[in-house]
C-alpha cells in the first residue's frame, strides 16, 4: 500500500492545485556541456509505482533525445543520470468567522455578542523530483534540476504537470543554450 501511495505521490510530484510546479536548475559553470552527447541511467526514481517511474524516465529520455543526446551503455557514456523522488505532507488551516463576537457598546450599555468560527484543516502532499547529472569520467556533479508541486488525486492532471515540469526543467538545457521558442 505504501508503494502505491508513494507512486501516486511521484506521479503527482509536479501537480499543483491551481499553479504550475516550481522548477529550478543549477549547473557547474566549469563543465563543458558541448563535450557531452551520451548518457546512462545510474539510478532511476524509486519508491513510485511503475507507471509513474516509466513516465518520468521516458519524459527525461525524450527531452535529452530532443537535445541530441543518446542513451548508451555505462562504459560509453559521457554523463550519468540519477533521479530521486521525495514527498511530505503539509497542512493549511482555513478559519471562517460568522456573527459578531466580543464585547461592544449596544446603546444601552456593554454586552456580549454571539459569534462562531469554524476551522478546516486541509492536508495535502508535496512531491519533489530531483534529476542530477554527473560527468561519467570525473564523477563530478555537472547539472541539477528540481521540480516540486502539490499531489493531485487525478492521474491525468498529474501527468500534465509532470510533462510541464520536465519541459520547464529542460528548456535551457544544456546550460548556455538558448531557450526553446
Amino acid at each position: 500500500m505504501k508503494a502505491i501511495f508513494a507512486g501516486c505521490v511521484l506521479a503527482t510530484v509536479l501537480a499543483g492545485c491551481a499553479s504550475a510546479p516550481t522548477v529550478s536548475t543549477d549547473h557547474d559553470p566549469a563543465a563543458n556541456f558541448s563535450a557531452f552527447q551520451t548518457y546512462f541511467w545510474l539510478k532511476q526514481p524509486e519508491g513510485v509505482n511503475p507507471l509513474a517511474q516509466q513516465r518520468i524516465v521516458s519524459g527525461i529520455d525524450a527531452r535529452l533525445a530532443g537535445k541530441g543526446w543518446r542513451q548508451v551503455p555505462q562504459t560509453e557514456a559521457d554523463v550519468a543520470l540519477v533521479a530521486n523522488v521525495a514527498s511530505h505532507q503539509e497542512q493549511d488551516l482555513d478559519t471562517m468567522y460568522t456573527g459578531m463576537g466580543g464585547w461592544g457598546y449596544g446603546g444601552w450599555g456593554y454586552g456580549v455578542g454571539m459569534g462562531s468560527s469554524t476551522t478546516r484543516v486541509r492536508t495535502y502532499t508535496i512531491g519533489t523530483l530531483v534529476v542530477d547529472m554527473f560527468d561519467a569520467k570525473t564523477k563530478r556533479a555537472v547539472w541539477r534540476g528540481t521540480a516540486s508541486g502539490t499531489v493531485s488525486e487525478k492521474p491525468e492532471e498529474n501527468q500534465r504537470n509532470i510533462e510541464t515540469a520536465l519541459d520547464r526543467m529542460f528548456t535551457s538545457f544544456p546550460p548556455g543554450s538558448a531557450p526553446a521558442p
